[in-house]
């Protein structure tokens, strides 16, 4: 079955000044993710504002991503929802369009046992087809419930289309121990990608990072250096992009990746679906400014 691996891009939603999904953006978006040399692609997750969309918004952003895609790279939807019913509708969704696997969250906001997460977690695997592969999702400090190794390990065993996990908590403890699951076959992809270099370095299949559609290159970089072993390189290609990404996070990251989008013209708008706040005009002007001072487009050697 497919894994993920190297750089996972969590696409930003491209919307209208209609507030409606914009598709043309969107296949620019895809193209320069592609062009850029990045691995996968993976839509309607976190850093594309999944809980702010509607099921039929989602539907139609994967679909255009999968379709324009059209195999040149493995495409994962993110599919978790607010509840069981629309996460099955979009799971189901993502096999029809021809999709390479989907991920999905850990059941947000009600705190849960891990009882009850694995179970969600099975019903969602067993609902789709025994060849078509899922990731698990966990990102304790948005949607409350964490995703312990227990689980990974029950749900696994008992679902063999579970192939792995995205795990967006800086905890490199609980990273490697997800990487013991299924006597190590389990992939396990980094959230935080100031982490990416040392994830990757002891077994790690990489990281899913916002940050690398702004910087496509510096990732391209630094997947190419870890999978030379060329670790002098891929440490001094890591702490460039830290400095990167710390400009573009320090306010609102997401809206950050749409201002740095749109100044290179690949989308078309800086909107962010509301509630979620766009930057200041000044924030805008400091962020490009600050990003141009450190010649972002250069990459070490």
């Amino acid at each position: 079955m497919q894994k993920l691996y190297g750089t996972v891009v969590p696409m930003v939603t491209p919307l209208t000044e209609n507030d409606e999904i914009d598709v043309e953006s969107l296949k620019r978006l895809t193209d320069h993710c592609i062009d850029g040399g990045l691995q996968c692609l993976y839509p309607c997750g976190t850093t594309g504002e999944m809980m702010y969309l509607s099921a039929e918004e989602r539907r139609l952003t994967a679909e255009t991503v999968v379709r324009h895609a059209a195999g040149r790279v493995p495409v994962f939807v993110h599919v978790g929802a607010w509840n069981l019913k629309d996460t099955l509708e979009l799971a189901d969704h993502a096999v029809k369009i021809g999709a390479d696997g989907i991920g999905v969250v850990t059941p947000a906001f009600y705190k849960l046992s891990d009882a009850a997460i694995e179970e969600y977690y099975v019903t969602i695997a067993k609902s789709i087809p025994e060849d078509f592969p899922m990731y698990l999702y966990g990102i304790p400090q948005n949607a409350v419930n964490d995703l312990s190794v227990d689980v990974c390990c029950a749900v696994s065993r008992r679902c063999p289309n579970v192939v792995g996990a995205k795990y967006s908590f800086p905890d490199m403890t609980r990273l490697q121990q997800l990487m013991t699951v299924r006597d190590g076959a389990f992939s396990v992809l980094v959230g935080p990608d100031h982490l990416f270099e040392a994830v990757v370095a002891v077994g790690g299949d990489g990281t899913v990072s916002g940050n690398a559609m702004c910087i496509p290159e510096h990732y391209a970089a630094l997947w190419d250096a870890l999978q030379k072993k060329d670790f002098v390189l891929a440490t001094k290609l890591q702490r460039r992009t830290n400095i990167l990404n710390a400009v573009m996070c320090e306010n609102n990251n997401i809206a950050a990746y749409k201002v740095i989008l749109k100044a290179e013209g690949v989308i078309s708008t800086t909107r962010v679906r509301r509630p979620m706040e766009n930057l200041t005009e000044e924030q805008e002007r400091q962020l490009l400014q600050r990003m141009r001072e450190l010649d972002y487009r250069v990459v070490p050697a």
